[in-house]
């Protein structure tokens, strides 16, 4: 006979962990690409990625 597996419903908690501050705009930004050259721009572009919820961001330099 097989293990019996309790089901649980994840708390709020855990389901948003980390989710929140990003909704409220505080992200966590970390670069992704050091240098990129942007052609129609004709300069260099940072692009930024939230650690937390995966949104992208560019600056033009």
């Amino acid at each position: 006979m097989g293990e019996v597996v309790p089901f649980r419903r994840p708390r709020a908690s855990e389901k948003h962990k980390g989710d929140t501050l990003c909704r409220r705009g505080f992200h966590k930004w970390e670069i992704v690409q050091e240098q990129r050259f942007d052609v129609k721009r004709g300069c260099l572009v940072t692009v930024y990625r939230c650690a937390r919820c995966g949104a992208e961001k560019n600056e033009a330099r």
